[in-house]
């Protein structure tokens, strides 16, 4: 039988969020099981990229190559539109031309001709260029692999009925029987039964708007304008690729079955149908465009938003859309809820495993409620230019007006792609609490390249080795890199990617700022002999990625 009657954790959903969190859960040595509620992966049209944190998470686990792989189909399927202006990536001379994504703030698609490369943020993230194009059904394919080598069980037509926390674990009522659970997470999406059986508020604003996704037969699709047009009923997307059609409809009917839907966990999710599709189209449109069969599922959605009052009651905790909802503008939902897994998946893992108490767990909330409260926001104000009144079409023209400048460019696409993202953490180095740029190193590989096993990585760049030297005595936890004196000398990489601590020098503050810093997160120092299930030992100077990449040139 697929579910398990007693493991450690039980993680609620088979999307891409619950899929990494279970995949970082068993690299940290619980054993986890996935219980979905489809019998079969949802074929519905979601997300259709991923960005610059989410790329660098599959990174670190060693799935870059195969995302790359995804893009390259997705471009010769889709053709030439993602490539930009095609010009180098600045200091790197691994690819000729690379895709320049920078997508859109309320239907404006941002021109790459206009963004800054050189910028720090974004030419400190390159690495991953070639992994962004990777739609959200091609990525849980890549992860069900993923999960599948660490022996993960997604169990599959498994329904989670009723939840009880004990205080020491969590009994969950399902379909298949009681599961004892030392911890259950919900990541079953907005209508979360999860949250809603633990009893979570879940606060937020209604929605205003009923949007589209799908991809058709059109007898005429010369009706269409291609990109964004707008309109006093709302807005409409052609293409990029053929017979891709986005649709906003500012409807009060729309909007009332959109409250429906994500306020009642009863109320029914009709499939999208091609009658309704054509609709919403022609009516957006003014156009009496015919399609003539959909391809795939289509999908409805809105911009209601909400987030969890509390990431975490008691032994339940939540992610991904099950923590918090907004409309698809800007493409933030997918990456934030990977964003969520990565961050619990080591804290609750370290819990497990009984090196750190349950007080880090706190630190999950902490981090990420501020990250998805800025998501929510900036869907909001997306939709706040996107009506078709008079006052928001002016607004949209202000709004186009500083998007065509060079800074508001950079800006915007600095925001969407992630590279600006922080968490407030202790220290004065610039790189603390930022994810980790692309740190080559002597040998050709990448930091990135030696955190496939999922623990902390150090970097030691200093001439002694002081930091190498310390952070033995965390040997199982931490894995050790050395390379040649350079600045930073010295960075230690939490396992969701995010900098801990930093020097650009050698010294008893460095090395005191090092050891507080190990301390706080992977806990009390351990038995140089003594290693925690899943982690990557102390490797010093040694890369553990077979495929070479060549140092990009100054």
């Amino acid at each position: 039988m697929c579910v398990k009657q007693d493991v450690d954790v039980t993680v609620v959903g088979a999307g891409p969020v619950g899929l990494v969190l279970a995949a970082e859960l068993a690299l940290a040595g619980a054993t986890v099981q996935v219980l979905e509620r489809l019998a079969e992966p949802d074929e519905g049209m979601k997300a259709g990229a991923i960005n610059v944190p989410t790329a660098e998470a599959l990174d670190r686990r060693g799935l870059l190559p195969a995302a790359e792989q995804v893009q390259r189909e997705m471009l010769e399927r889709v053709g030439s539109f993602a490539r930009g202006a095609g010009d180098e990536r600045p200091g790197d001379g691994r690819r000729a031309r690379e895709p320049r994504f920078t997508g859109h703030f309320a239907g404006m698609v941002l021109d790459p001709g206009l963004v800054d490369w050189s910028d720090p943020d974004l030419a400190a993230h390159t690495a991953v260029d070639g992994a962004r194009m990777v739609p959200q059904r091609e990525l849980e394919e890549l992860l069900a692999g993923h999960v599948a080598r660490l022996g993960v069980p997604v169990c599959r037509g498994v329904e989670v009925t009723s939840l009880e926390d004990t205080g020491e674990g969590v009994l969950v009522g399902t379909t298949a029987g009681t599961v004892r659970t030392g911890w259950l997470v919900g990541c079953d999406g907005g209508r979360s039964t999860v949250r809603r059986l633990a009893g979570i508020a879940f606060p937020g604003t209604d929605p205003e708007l009923t949007g589209h996704l799908a991809v058709a037969d059109i007898a005429d699709p010369e009706k269409l304008a291609p990109g964004w047009t707008w309109s006093p009923h709302g807005a409409y997307r052609y293409g990029p690729q053929p017979g891709r059609v986005v649709t906003v409809e500012f409807d009060g009917v729309g909007a009332d079955l959109a409250r429906a839907r994500h306020g009642s966990r009863g109320a029914p999710k009709a499939p999208v149908t091609l009658e309704e599709v054509q609709t919403s189209l022609r009516r957006v449109s003014g156009t009496d465009v015919t399609l003539t069969a959909l391809r795939g599922t289509a999908t409805r959605w809105s911009d209601n938003a909400r987030q969890a009052a509390t990431y975490r009651s008691g032994r339940v905790l939540l992610a991904g859309d099950a923590a918090h909802v907004h409309s698809p503008f800007g493409g933030q939902g997918l990456n934030l809820g990977v964003g969520d897994a990565m961050n619990l998946g080591w804290k609750l893992g370290a819990v497990v495993a009984g090196w750190a108490p349950e007080g880090l767990l706190d630190s999950y909330d902490a981090e990420r409620r501020p990250l998805g409260a800025w998501v929510l926001d900036w869907t909001r104000a997306q939709v706040g230019v996107l009506r078709g009144d008079a006052r928001s079409a002016a607004l949209r023209e202000v709004v186009a007006g500083l998007l065509s400048t060079r800074d508001g460019a950079t800006y915007a696409v600095k925001k969407i792609s992630g590279v600006t993202q922080r968490i407030d953490l202790p220290g004065d180095h610039p790189l603390v609490g930022r994810f980790a740029p692309d740190l080559w190193l002597r040998d050709g590989s990448r930091l990135a390249d030696h955190g496939h096993g999922g623990g902390f990585l150090l970097l030691d760049r200093t001439p002694d080795g002081a930091f190498a030297r310390l952070a033995e005595a965390w040997a199982g936890r931490v894995g050790i890199v050395t390379d040649d004196h350079a600045a930073p000398a010295g960075v230690l990489v939490r396992p969701d990617g995010v900098v801990a601590w930093a020097a650009d020098a050698s010294g008893d503050a460095a090395v005191g700022g090092l050891e507080a810093a190990l301390r706080r997160w992977a806990g009390v120092p351990s038995s140089p002999s003594v290693e925690v299930p899943g982690t990557p030992a102390a490797s010093v100077g040694r890369a553990r990625h077979a495929g070479r990449r060549e140092r990009p040139t100054a």
